[in-house]
């Protein structure tokens, strides 16, 4: 009998499902089927969505080596590709300032692409080329480590839903115009901006995540807004800077998110909100407001417990709450001020919907006790709480949980969960 040749199953799959097989190859593997046979030569060339990192290339201990093989991977694969590119990304700690990456986003600013991702390592920074403010198809933009100066006849991306900025040196001004200049962003983040004053106005956004020296930050047009997550690091100016102040911190960054549905604040952030002039009454009811996570929330301070209560307290359908407590709060074991709570707390504010409470790096100081006392008695379908002290604190933890069990609790099937690590 004659050799009967197997029939070529894969070479005959529809092109969209052979270049979905090769997008979930590394973009080494991926161009390596090229010598399958003639048939595959060139399939991978019309592949979409390149992916490039140092597995690209073989691993040495040379780095001058692996830079040079990664450049000219990179540089003959896009020599060698047809069509249109829609996803570009370059994750490397080898490349910083090298003159090829301009050719290659001229390339692709010729190329219709639409997202883009520059991950470059420690280093001298890369100077962003004027030709990708030429990328009008952009929809998403991820920029680490780099010098980004938008020329004055830039006009924005009018296409751009994703803004990710990390270490990226532009002025406020530039940052500002950017973000107001892409009328369909819908996620922002920027991390390790120094000392930056930023108003942002984008009808759009509905994902917000900031960490770095911030001075000043005021939501303007957000009213799309559903999640967000903010870090603030201080330093002597900052800290200045907050101490000279009068404006409503709160009102300025919570004022205008009626559809907030998520809100986690990290390091100083109850303090940046407790800055200003007493806020009186609430210009929203956050009726999305579902989870709330408040990290490093100082009970010593009673403007940050006044934040924490008008936050909460204006949220009526909150269902987890997430808070931790700061080391500073010792210094307040010999002089609480508990008639705070009989002036601030609201006598008719009921949790409805709070089923879950964490609480950690407690202390067991007054006002965190009395605190939880107010969650407990005025949350009915509470499930759980957790509680978990404060490494510093060893000899009063019984104390702390004695009084605990003698709170009254609201919920009948509420659980109170002491965690000592």
């Amino acid at each position: 009998m004659g050799d009967v040749s197997a029939p070529d199953l894969i070479s005959d799959l529809p092109q969209s499902i052979v270049e979905s097989i090769l997008t979930r190859l590394p973009i080494r593997d991926a161009v390596r089927t090229s010598i399958l046979s003639s048939r595959w030569r060139y399939k991978w060339a019309t592949l979409t969505q390149l992916l490039f990192d140092e597995k690209c290339v073989i691993s040495s201990n040379d780095r001058c080596k692996v830079e040079d093989s990664l450049v000219k991977f990179i540089t003959r694969t896009l020599f060698l590709h047809q069509g249109p590119i829609h996803k570009f990304q370059l994750t490397t700690s080898h490349l910083q300032c090298c003159p090829d990456i301009d050719q290659w986003l001229l390339f692709l600013s010729r190329n219709d692409i639409k997202e883009l991702v520059l991950e470059l390592g420690e280093g001298e920074w890369f100077r962003v080329p004027s030709c990708l403010f030429n990328c009008k198809k952009l929809t998403r933009l991820d920029l680490f480590r780099c010098e980004f100066d938008p020329p004055p006849s830039f006009k924005g991306f009018l296409c751009l839903k994703s803004l990710n900025l990390h270490q990226v040196l532009v002025s406020p001004e530039a940052i500002e115009s950017l973000i107001s200049s892409c009328p369909l962003l819908e996620s922002l983040a920027l991390s390790y901006f120094d000392s930056l004053a930023l108003t942002i106005i984008a009808p759009n956004l509905k994902y917000l995540c900031l960490e770095g020296e911030f001075k000043d930050i005021c939501l303007e047009n957000t009213p799309l807004l559903v999640a967000m997550s903010v870090a603030m690091y201080m330093t002597d100016d900052i800290a200045e800077h907050f101490e000279q102040s009068s404006s409503c911190n709160f009102n300025r960054f919570l004022g205008s998110v009626p559809r907030l549905e998520r809100l986690i604040g990290h390091i100083y952030f109850t303090k940046y909100l407790s800055i200003g002039d007493d806020l009186g009454r609430l210009p929203v009811t956050y009726v999305h407001l579902k989870v709330v996570e408040l990290n490093q929330v100082s009970f010593e301070d009673m403007k940050e417990i006044l934040v924490v209560l008008r936050l909460i307290t204006n949220s009526p359908n909150l269902r987890e709450l997430q808070i931790s407590g700061s080391s500073n709060t010792l210094a307040t074991i010999d002089a609480p001020d508990l008639d705070f709570w009989d002036d601030e707390r609201p006598s008719d504010c009921t949790f409805k919907q709070l089923k879950l409470v964490k609480m950690t790096d407690m202390s067991g100081v007054p006002h965190e006790m009395e605190f939880i006392k107010f969650l407990l008695a005025n949350s009915p379908v509470l499930e759980m709480m957790s509680i978990s002290p404060c490494v510093y604190v060893m000899d009063g933890r019984l104390n702390m949980l004695i009084e605990l069990l003698r709170f009254r609790r609201a919920s009948a099937q509420a659980e109170i969960l002491f965690i000592q690590d």
